[in-house]
């Protein structure tokens, strides 16, 4: 990728000193790019009132005035905590040049702020290979100013022409940043991704280091609670690990199987599998958690209540319903919690999960367990659901899946489970022989429901309608930069209207899709990405001739060949890169999808 000619930022200081006083409309003339010392400022996307969504904009900012190459991109690990470091910066630079500037959102520069996780984003991309020059591009947005619906030229050229160059020097310029700290979090990172992958060998499913704080400020701030009990395992449970950059690191290692962590109220049991489901991702220094880290495909499974179901075989966990209708291609608009479940846990194995964490309070009762008492009251030929204490052996035995179940009411697990960590006051205790012990003295005489095996987890063909195609979108309407760049709209894709409501939401064409039940979704750009992707499916259709894993690995191919910029028309600075699983969960709560009767195949 280079850079090619442009115009100086001096030429666009007069430019929008001409512009003082005109019409709003006369922004959209400032689109294009924008020549400085050592990059380049693009001016993709114009908004066309001041109350509208801000402009879009980049710089390429050239390896030579970067000056970020060496150690800090010596390997893909490190470029995506070099990239998740220069985000942050700018994110944090922008903030102090915010100032109201006129009318509606005048006055503000801004990058889609990152949360405590180490993501693939699109907000800062490092375009050079490993150790190699290539520019540097960061995405953001700018509300160009405004009086009333007059332009500010004074004051956009204030903006763009004196801001901009102030906040590109002090976030992407290596003799800007604090050095100790920026190589600091790129090693974290790249310490964190090698825990990660060494898990598999070790027979682990989680590591939780020895020091770590997993406590959070409160449920809606990430930020690590002050003066919270460091963690610390129980010697029969821990294990060390040479890091690439940080040495020796001991702690608390979860074996693969059948893993219970029990103990009292308000003693930490649903802090430690938090998380332990968020460490699916890498986090920054000083979160607690940096080096928490969990095998990348576990999916944390929870109970909808209402949720959509489409073709999913659900005989695994429910048969026998009530005048002979069949589970095993079993669809509904409205499931009810041990249906939502048990689909949930379906799904996830279709989408290649290799463990499953699970809390018995966000868990519906009678999908987790039925005790002898009931057993002998509702005979098993009367209840269609058979719950997962008898098949958790089973999936593990017969399917390698792991499952971690926080469980503070029912003994009856400790006979399926093969470790049993109890929680006191935040710290961590092996009672695995204790469990054993109980479980033998005080028999539950449970019937167990299992059958002989865990049964089969069908592949599904997914049917989708073809969205309408339009003259407008036969003409391409709007290509800008992306498509010059070769990511633009095929001619005959449809515009499909999106929307993005924080984590809990997506709407396609005004469906509304819940990812509320979505557990592991940590930023507003990982949902903005699926929306995209489903965006996709909508204008191109499913013909019910693709199973749902070659519809993820479509996708997935796409984000490996050109990243998440072959999700959208044009180049947006607000994704983040969602898991595969993550993906089939929007899919799978898709109710166009439902609608057109997913077929599951045998």
């Amino acid at each position: 990728m280079t850079i090619g000619q442009a115009k100086t930022l001096d030429e666009l200081y007069d430019i929008l000193l001409g512009l003082d006083g005109q019409s709003y409309g006369a922004y959209k003339s400032i689109r294009g790019d924008y020549q400085a010392d050592g990059w380049t400022l693009c001016i993709d996307e114009v908004q066309g009132d001041p109350f509208a969504a801000p402009s879009h904009c980049r710089v390429l900012v050239e390896a030579d005035y970067a000056q970020l190459l060496g150690e800090l991109s010596a390997n893909e690990s490190r470029i995506l905590g070099l990239t998740d470091f220069l985000t942050r910066q700018f994110a944090q630079v922008a903030r102090q040049f915010g100032q109201s500037r006129g009318s509606g959102g005048s006055g503000r520069i801004e990058m889609a702020r990152p949360s405590q996780a180490v993501l693939q984003r699109t907000s800062v991309i490092w375009h050079g290979g490993l150790a190699s020059a290539g520019p540097l591009e960061a995405r953001f947005t700018v509300g160009l100013p405004a009086q009333g619906r007059r332009v500010l030229g004074r004051q956009a050229a204030a903006m763009l022409c004196e801001d901009v160059p102030e906040i590109v020097a002090r976030s992407l310029q290596s003799s800007a940043l604090d050095g100790e700290a920026v190589l600091h979090h790129v090693k974290t990172v790249e310490d964190s991704i090698w825990l990660r992958s060494q898990l598999s060998a070790r027979g682990l499913v989680a590591f939780v280091p020895d020091g770590s704080v997993l406590a959070r400020q409160s449920g809606v701030d990430e930020r690590p609670l002050e003066d919270a009990i460091a963690f610390e395992s129980p010697d029969s449970l821990r294990v060390s690990f040479d890091c690439p950059n940080g040495g020796k690191i001991s702690g608390l290692g979860i074996p693969q199987g059948v893993t219970l962590i029990v103990g009292g109220g308000y003693h930490g049991k649903s802090t430690l599998l938090q998380a332990i489901e968020q460490g699916v991702y890498g986090h920054i220094s000083g979160d607690g958690r940096e080096l928490v880290v969990t095998e990348p495909s576990a999916v944390k499974v929870r109970a909808e209540d209402g949720r959509s179901v489409a073709g999913v075989n659900l005989s695994p966990f429910i048969n026998h319903l009530p005048l002979g209708q069949s589970t095993e291609n079993f669809s509904t608009p409205n499931a009810s919690g041990s249906t939502s479940q048990a689909a949930s846990i379906v799904e996830a194995l279709e989408a290649g999960a290799g463990s499953l964490l699970m809390d018995e309070d966000t868990s519906a009762t009678n999908f987790m367990i039925r005790d002898r008492r009931m057993q002998a009251l509702i005979a098993k030929e009367r209840e269609p659901i058979t719950p997962f204490v008898d098949k958790v052996r089973q999936l593990y035995e017969e399917r390698g899946v792991s499952t971690i179940l926080v469980m503070g009411g029912s003994g009856d697990y400790f006979e399926v489970a093969d470790t049993v960590i109890a929680m006191d006051q935040f710290l961590p205790g092996d009672v695995t022989a204790q469990a054993k012990q109980i479980a033998a003295e005080f028999a539950t005489e449970r019937i167990a429901e299992g059958g002989e095996g865990f049964g089969e987890v069908t592949a599904r063909r997914l049917s989708l309608p073809l969205k309408e195609r339009s003259q407008e979108s036969a003409r391409g309407r709007g290509r800008g930069r992306g498509h010059q760049r070769g990511r633009g709209r095929d001619d005959g894709e449809q515009r499909v209207k999106s929307k993005v409501r924080g984590l809990d939401a997506i709407s396609i064409d005004r469906e509304e899709i819940d990812l509320a039940g979505v557990a592991q979704l940590v930023e507003e750009g990982q949902a903005r990405a699926i929306a995209a992707a489903l965006v996709q499916l909508y204008s191109q259709g499913l013909d019910g001739k693709l199973t749902v894993a070659e519809v993820l690995d479509g996708i997935e191919a796409r984000l490996a060949q050109g990243g998440l910029d072959e999700l959208t028309a044009f180049l947006q600075g607000n994704l983040a890169m969602p898991r595969r699983q993550d993906l089939a969960a929007g899919l799978n709560r898709w109710r166009a999808i439902a609608s057109q009767a997913c077929v599951s195949e045998r």
